[in-house]
């Protein structure tokens, strides 16, 4: 069965969202849902508005106007902390890792809104802190085995090839397991070989763990392939909302990346 077709009720849902910066409308009474195990994708030219979208939804910028809704709570100055204890996790486009630290290191950063110890408990790793902590070393190494990523557990994510650290990047996000993974450009800087295995690891990861996606991406042939639903930003509106199929033949998406809508 496809991910479409056992997609559920709206978990995500945008209301007339829009953003300023001064003079400058970066989105602009945008609206669009995102269904429980879908795959969502936000697409659009460069300045279309796609990472302050992102950046919205995980409690990075305040809208001036507009309503968002997880699940049944509705929010409109969450910060990301906030987002995050609701269940949003985020990678990012440019890598966010701790480059000095291992992969193992870098994937227990992401439970840390999951550990119920404090400080003290933590540095003298007695009783329930220790329970507590291995606890967390289980979930990140099931998630490095299913990552495919045992051989450099222990490596220094700084030491390691791009794509791999992208795959670190996932890994961490989805130690927070989150409802819905936030992905910004996943296949960005990335040689074919390595766009094949991020593509199988977000269709697993989405298959797998039952997580709802949105992501950005500008390779269209990613997009057109693992996507369920599509939204279309261009100068900050929306210009399409809906399948691949149906987003691939609207003559406004046409023109917006061709350039000839303006």
């Amino acid at each position: 069965m496809s991910a479409a077709r056992r997609a559920g009720d709206v978990i995500l849902s945008v209301q007339d969202v829009s953003l300023a910066f001064g003079g400058v409308r970066a989105l602009q009474e945008v609206s669009f849902d995102v269904c429980e195990h879908e795959i969502r994708a936000i697409i659009g030219p460069n300045g279309a508005g796609k990472s302050s979208m992102l950046n919205v939804l995980n409690g990075v910028y305040h809208p001036q106007q507009g309503k968002i809704r997880l699940r049944n709570k509705e929010f409109a100055d969450m910060d990301s902390h906030q987002a995050a204890d609701l269940g949003i996790a985020r990678t990012f486009q440019n890598i966010a890792l701790f480059k000095g630290m291992s992969v193992l290191d870098n994937l227990m950063t992401g439970r840390n809104l999951k550990m119920r110890c404090n400080f003290l408990q933590q540095a003298l790793w007695l009783g329930p802190a220790k329970r507590e902590e291995l606890e967390h070393r289980r979930a990140v190494e099931e998630i490095i085995d299913f990552l495919e990523i045992q051989h450099i557990r222990k490596t220094p994510v700084g030491r390691l090839p791009y794509g791999l650290q992208k795959r670190v990047e996932l890994g961490r996000a989805l130690a927070a397991e989150p409802a819905v993974l936030l992905l910004d450009e996943p296949m960005a800087g990335m040689n074919l070989e390595e766009k094949r295995d991020m593509c199988r690891f977000i269709l697993d990861v989405n298959d797998h763990y039952g997580t709802t996606i949105v992501l950005i991406e500008h390779d269209m042939g990613v997009v057109m392939d693992i996507s369920d639903r599509v939204v279309v930003l261009d100068y900050g509106r929306k210009i399409a909302d809906g399948s691949p199929d149906e987003v691939r033949g609207n003559q406004s998406v046409v023109d917006a990346y061709l350039g000839v809508a303006h």
